[in-house]
């Protein structure tokens, strides 16, 4: 290695790979109704960092707002991220409604917590190998947090 080149800390190595893999993902809550809370948030990213680190996977950013949290997961080749999304929505819809239960039930019923389809602006993955990172965290930065 030349002492020219500084180290991207972001680029991670495996055996046979190099990579540096991020995704914005943004998860919807069902309906779009307004049940997240700023305890509501705090939880939900801790049960979120939590199940990043299973998957040994990093979750960079995360912010929200009402309706919706943005997550910014720098993740390696080996995950899939479909399995990460599933595992996240599944695990902190669980917790949520498990330790939320009262406030939950005021805005959503039946069994979901997220909406489930990948249209209608209910989830969204994109990766953010255009944009530069520090664009994308600014603006998960700014979510509208509720007070």
């Amino acid at each position: 290695m030349s002492p020219r080149w500084e180290p991207n800390t972001d680029v991670r190595t495996g055996r046979h790979v190099v990579h540096n893999l991020h995704a914005h993902l943004v998860f919807v809550t069902k309906c779009r109704r307004n049940v997240l809370t700023n305890d509501m948030l705090e939880r939900c990213e801790q049960i979120m960092r939590d199940v990043c680190t299973d998957f040994e996977t990093e979750l960079r950013e995360f912010n929200g707002e009402h309706d919706h949290v943005h997550l910014l997961v720098h993740y390696p080749p080996k995950v899939a991220l479909s399995k990460l999304v599933n595992s996240l929505k599944g695990v902190t819809a669980r917790r949520l409604r498990q330790e939320y239960q009262p406030h939950v039930r005021k805005y959503l019923w039946g069994g979901h917590f997220w909406s489930g389809s990948y249209f209608a602006g209910s989830y969204f993955a994109g990766s953010c190998g255009g944009a530069p990172l520090a664009v994308v965290k600014h603006y998960i930065e700014s979510q509208q947090r509720p007070v």
